[in-house]
């Protein structure tokens, strides 16, 4: 039993919950700061945690079912659960299923608004992993799928959306998509003989490093707006620097003739700078709180 639930971890990449976590739980701060000048309950932490343990398992349990036939043709990913025979098929239906009924259990915990826009966040979760058949827009459909969780976050704790937490969302949506964008430039090859689409297929693998560079100047410009958005002070200015760092570490690390280092500028940089962004942003708040 332990060792089957160990594959179904590491089919959903347990581990890369640290992109989105930690942004769903700086928007459930934000939201409880500008709306209610304070900060959110842990009953409200503790639903949000469910809610996104099932919304994430859900859709990459939905992408490795949708994407089985061309991960088993793909080098890179013939080695998961489905093509490798460590799953059926039929299991992973079933943990979807399961992931689903969390997710909407959680919501309804929450307010009224969280299971309202859950229809909306189950189609992208669904929609999504068909996106790369059909449009090299499919890195802006993930960051749409993934900023869900920032804005979920807000949702859960304030019962409604305004502009501060659009402009956290579409922050979240260009920082995803950019990234995927660079991730995704390690496939081009294998996308270009299956006939799927990306950034780095339609612009070439130079081209989409620069639209990863757009993607991350417009999450910074996003980052600057909620300081003054939010009322943010000096520790959320300090974390951004130091987020800004690791974006130009980041792009600076892989080039069109060295994709090395790829998996570095991928998931290290990255899952440090949600966490970065996170704590700032809480150590910003609770001072903000208990000055």
């Amino acid at each position: 039993m332990f060792k089957k639930i160990g594959i179904f971890l590491q089919m959903i990449k347990f581990e890369h919950t640290v992109f989105a976590l930690p942004f769903a739980f700086m928007g459930a701060l934000l939201g409880s700061s500008v709306v209610t000048g304070g900060l959110p309950t842990w009953r409200d932490i503790g639903w949000i945690l469910v809610a996104m343990f099932g919304a994430r398992s859900a859709a990459m349990g939905l992408n490795r079912l949708i994407d089985r036939v061309s991960d088993a043709k793909n080098p890179r990913t013939s080695g998961r659960a489905i093509p490798a025979g460590l799953l059926k098929a039929g299991e992973v239906v079933i943990f979807v299923a399961i992931s689903f009924l969390l997710l909407f259990w959680a919501a309804s915990k929450l307010n009224p608004l969280s299971a309202k826009l859950l229809p909306i966040a189950v189609f992208l979760l669904v929609f999504y992993s068909f996106t790369k058949r059909f449009t090299w827009a499919c890195h802006l459909i993930l960051g749409l799928t993934i900023a869900l969780a920032p804005l979920g976050g807000w949702v859960a704790v304030t019962g409604k959306v305004d502009m501060t937490a659009m402009v956290f969302y579409f922050t979240i949506v260009f920082w995803t998509a950019g990234f995927d964008v660079i991730y995704s430039c390690q496939d081009v090859d294998f996308d270009v003989k299956e006939g799927l689409y990306s950034i780095p297929v339609r612009f070439g693998v130079a081209g989409a490093l620069r639209i990863a560079k757009v993607f991350h100047f417009l999450t910074g410009v996003g980052f600057i707006s909620l300081l003054f958005m939010a009322h943010l002070s000096w520790w959320y200015i300090a974390g951004m620097i130091i987020a800004y760092i690791i974006l130009f570490y980041e792009h600076n690390i892989v080039s069109p003739s060295d994709l090395s280092r790829l998996q570095t500028a991928f998931f290290t940089m990255n899952g440090v700078l949600s966490i970065v962004v996170f704590s700032f942003t809480l150590i910003d708040l609770v001072v903000q709180t208990y000055r």
